[in-house]
């Protein structure tokens, strides 16, 4: 009977061991949560980065785009936008006006999975940044040619600082000190203190800036350019471009990045190059491309540990799962319509 019984008893404690109880009851354990920003179906996937399957759908506005969680990990802060979509070759003059009453930060409730307020943002935000102490936002406004400075307690913009036109990515330096924003029209990279609110550099990267990452030191900082097919590695401290890498695959048109937890290796997303890319830091070269990744891969993350990535396929609809260490894609993961951005939580 005792043998009968063992496995019953050994299935019973595993279930114990992936449960967490406290004084309010019990819930199941999972891992990191990736956050995927569906630009075409208005909503967020919420991903179980241990089981590699959504757990949940979270409405949030229209076109939701750029998406940073708080350091707490308790808020999502989401770029939603009431301008249409324009995909290479649209003649904007056709478009139909923007709304801009659906323009704002929308502010999630990571446990309820509930919007608690929207923030302003200026006219059509897609891609900006949190200060480290949870205090502002800094907002890239792409219809306007302006980064939009946003107080979080009152909700309000209290700064729009003008930079060039187009402005795509925002990411502050890991002291948050100065924020970075991409021109994808100028093919600069605008510096901002977010101690005057005022532009101190312009850095010439490549044709079409895309994305920019730090290194967690705050020592480097990366520039993505999907016309110049290049990264620019730039001196953070002086504001100083310190050479650049030019990618030689057909196709290939960098767009996401992000930089390991231990700072060595920078992953990079090369959009039509179906490829995420891994560069060495140190050395400042190219270790290895990972092919066939999904369709136009743009949002790119990275667990805590390193050990996995997950980048967003736009057209294809799915999210791929990466081992970074052996360049394997293990799972590609459906979600909303046009995934585009990427947070993952720690």
């Amino acid at each position: 009977m005792a043998s009968a019984l063992r496995p019953f008893r050994v299935l019973a404690l595993a279930l114990l061991a992936a449960t967490a109880c406290d004084s309010r009851g019990c819930a199941r354990k999972t891992g990191p949560l990736v956050y995927v920003s569906n630009e075409g179906s208005d909503d967020l996937s919420v991903i179980d980065a241990e089981a590699n399957r959504v757990i949940a759908t979270i409405p949030v506005g229209k076109r939701p785009r750029g998406l940073r969680l708080s350091a707490d990990g308790q808020r999502l802060y989401v770029a939603v936008s009431g301008s249409m979509r324009a995909p290479p070759g649209t003649d904007e003059d056709t478009l139909p006006p923007p709304d801009r009453t659906a323009d704002g930060i929308a502010l999630v409730d990571t446990k309820t999975h509930q919007v608690l307020r929207v923030l302003e943002s200026g006219d059509d935000p897609e891609s900006f940044d949190v200060s480290p102490d949870g205090q502002r936002l800094y907002v890239s406004n792409e219809d306007a040619a302006k980064a939009s400075v946003v107080d979080v307690a009152t909700g309000k913009v209290t700064h729009a600082v003008p930079v060039g036109g187009e402005p795509e990515g925002v990411t502050l330096r890991p002291d948050g000190r100065f924020a970075y924003v991409t021109s994808e029209e100028d093919h600069h990279v605008y510096v901002i203190d977010t101690g005057t609110q005022a532009v101190v550099a312009r850095i010439p990267a490549g044709g079409r800036p895309r994305a920019v990452a730090f290194t967690p030191d705050g020592a480097w900082a990366f520039v993505t350019a999907e016309q110049g097919r290049t990264v620019t590695r730039v001196d953070a401290k002086t504001h100083q471009a310190k050479g650049t890498l030019s990618f030689p695959e057909a196709g290939a048109k960098p767009m996401g990045a992000v930089v390991s937890p231990d700072g060595r290796t920078l992953y990079v997303t090369t959009g039509r190059g179906k490829a995420v890319a891994s560069i060495d830091v140190a050395a400042w070269k190219l270790l290895r491309t990972v092919e066939d990744v999904g369709e136009r891969p743009w949002g790119v993350g990275i667990t805590p540990d390193g050990q996995r990535l997950f980048t967003a396929n736009g057209p294809s609809n799915d999210v791929s799962v990466i081992d970074p260490a052996t360049g394997q894609v293990l799972k590609r993961i459906p979600v909303g319509t046009l995934p585009w951005g990427i947070a993952v939580s720690r």
